[in-house]
């Protein structure tokens, strides 16, 4: 069980540690970078992504205000031990850097927005390889958001939500490798998981289960969900809605032991989301705190 959430506060800058046990809260990271979003723990480091600062149009109304297509975003580190700080890979490789997941083995998976692609690196900065690359000509349906991978079955799975509270998103699979002579633009082997949903956003894959935040319009979209992974060539079930209520649903950890999820929202609220089949006694959400818009979320014992 965990004892620890780190969150990302997207407007504020930082990065925040929250206890669990009594929902202390205090900054691990300030001026984290312009517009944190993905944030996972490995081997004693915090590693987050940057969307990087945008272009703002104040004749634009809502989030259209807003061009994140300059290569701006950034891929970060914090050494819990010692205090120190580096960029994994140098600052502007990422064009909108989103969730960031790890395979637990030194290797880092994110998702790249306006970068229209999914990408890896050693934790060390070695390797960058992109995995996936729509093609630019797909605009926001080909932009990806969420990842999550699953390297004991040799999966990698990602969210393209599409146009906000448009009911075109997609969650779709492909291998951890490119195949035998293929690329990441041409990819065979993707396999669109679900298809018209909300506006799916972080993604988490465990124990056979598929888990996402959804920012789009009810009652679908500003959900927590789940499904069962399908077989290889199969669609995904109809998911089943774990809460609902959020106020633009975004980060997302789940502890499997503790029977929670943790849900973040643009709102600014954190929540702990007990899971139907786990062994925690309450059956609503419970708000953890209010901290301010808030992305990305990881745990750790």
């Amino acid at each position: 069980m965990w004892k620890a959430l780190l969150a990302l506060q997207v407007a504020a800058e930082n990065v925040l540690r929250v206890s669990l046990p009594d929902g202390q809260v205090r900054i691990l990271v300030e001026k984290a970078g312009a517009a944190p979003d993905g944030i996972v723990m490995d081997a004693g480091t915090v590693y987050w992504t940057t969307m990087g600062a945008p272009l703002v149009d104040p004749a634009v109304p809502g989030e259209g205000r807003q061009d994140f297509s300059r290569p701006n975003g950034g891929l970060h580190a914090l050494d819990m031990n010692n205090g120190s700080r580096w960029d994994v890979v140098p600052p502007g490789t990422i064009t909108t850097g989103k969730q960031l997941t790890s395979d637990g083995a030194g290797t880092l998976y994110w998702a790249d927005r306006e970068g229209h692609r999914i990408s890896r690196v050693r934790t060390d900065g070695s390797g960058l390889t992109d995995l996936v690359v729509t093609a630019a000509d797909t605009g926001i349906l080909g932009e990806c958001v969420g990842v999550a991978v699953d390297a004991d079955d040799g999966y990698l799975y990602w969210t393209q939500k599409g146009p906000p509270k448009g009911g075109r998103g997609r969650i779709l699979r492909a291998g951890l490798e490119l195949p035998a002579g293929g690329t990441a633009e041409g990819r065979t082997d993707v396999q669109v998981l679900w298809s018209g949903l909300p506006e799916p956003i972080d993604l988490h894959v465990e124990d056979g289960r598929l888990y996402w935040t959804d920012r789009g319009a009810p009652p679908s979209g500003n959900t927590l969900n789940r499904a069962h992974v399908p077989a290889a060539g199969a669609p995904g079930e109809t998911p089943e809605i774990l809460a609902d209520g959020f106020q633009e649903a975004i980060g997302l950890a789940v502890d499997s032991e503790a029977g929670l999820a943790y849900v973040s929202d643009l709102g600014g609220h954190l929540y702990a989301v007990p899971m139907p089949d786990g062994p925690v006694a309450e059956a609503v959400p419970r708000q953890i705190a209010a901290l301010g818009p808030l992305t990305g979320l990881t745990g750790f014992g």
